[in-house]
């Protein structure tokens, strides 16, 4: 088998969001499946660099043959590896707009694997609460009507792997920072009935009391601070590393509802990361938010 071209000296412009991704899973299942570099390297005939630029994010050129071959060494199932074929065959962009179901079947998650890497979130969310903030009862009625044809055992996976996913921020060791920004139009919208709702902002409220959650509220009075509605968003950062450099670049993730866009121009991320300065300047503090959020889950309580 052939493998992959060298870098070219260059590796950070091919090192985009979807490569990187298809080297994470790879990297994992090929821990899962008890490989070494070495020794995967030798079942695809490889040296050992070229298997760990892959995994790093940094091949050059991708064949979907030998993403298949290393999808049956690594014991992937057919659905997965037909993710992550589909992961191989994007264009190396720092611009990559995710359709649901072109090329990467549309129950892979690819937001999922990115979020579960982050350090820091920062995030604005003007219609739902975030999902690494949901509830399970909150949860289980979005997913309802999103899912209008599932069993109740495919909606309790649903609401499951929505629930797992919170380990991130509620973990002991090394618990992710979030810091955000919901519109007050979010405590007042009602998902799955008052009982859910009140129950969800004592949540918001329980969680903005510990040290790696910062919670504000953007009320109706602040108007619009930008001047212009960015919808929302979410950037993720990944940490540093012992030089003091980004493990990987930061990726601005927006949820579309045919796609995800996922950005990481430097120019891009700064803007966004501007906004959500903005945004946070012109909400509530922290005190006076959890105080909002315990006043209207009393009046939904009610």
């Amino acid at each position: 088998m052939s493998g992959f071209d060298k870098p070219t000296g260059i590796e950070s412009a091919s090192s985009t969001l979807p490569r990187r991704q298809l080297g994470r899973y790879l990297r994992d299942w090929r821990t899962q499946a008890g490989l070494t570099i070495a020794e995967a390297s030798r079942l695809m005939e490889w040296g050992a660099s070229t298997l760990q630029r892959l995994e790093k994010g940094q091949a050059d050129r991708i064949r979907t043959i030998d993403i298949q071959e290393l999808c049956r060494i690594y014991g992937i199932d057919e659905e997965l590896a037909d993710g992550l074929k589909g992961l191989a065959q994007q264009a190396a962009v720092k611009s990559w707009w995710h359709a649901y179901g072109d090329l990467i079947p549309e129950n892979f998650d690819v937001y999922v694997g990115l979020e579960a890497s982050a350090q820091q979130l920062s995030s604005y969310h003007s219609e739902l609460v975030l999902g690494l903030l949901q509830t399970a009862e909150y949860a289980r009625a979005l997913h309802r009507l999103g899912y209008p044809d599932d069993s109740e055992s495919e909606l309790e996976r649903r609401v499951q792997l929505r629930l797992q996913r919170q380990a991130l921020i509620t973990r002991r060791t090394s618990p992710a920072k979030v810091a955000v920004v919901l519109h007050e139009s979010v405590l007042r919208r009602v998902v799955g009935g008052v009982k859910v709702m009140a129950a969800q902002l004592r949540h918001l409220a329980d969680l903005s009391t510990t040290d790696n959650v910062s919670l504000r509220i953007l009320p109706f009075t602040a108007g619009i601070p930008l001047g212009d509605a960015t919808g929302p968003f979410t950037v993720l950062e990944f940490g540093t590393d012992g030089k003091g450099q980004p493990v990987e670049p930061p990726v601005v993730y927006v949820e579309g509802f045919t796609g995800d866009l996922y950005l990481e121009r430097p120019v891009d991320v700064q803007r966004y990361h501007r906004a959500h300065g903005s945004l946070q300047h012109a909400a509530l503090d922290i005190q006076t938010s959890r105080q909002l959020l315990r006043q209207v889950s009393k009046e939904f309580a009610v």
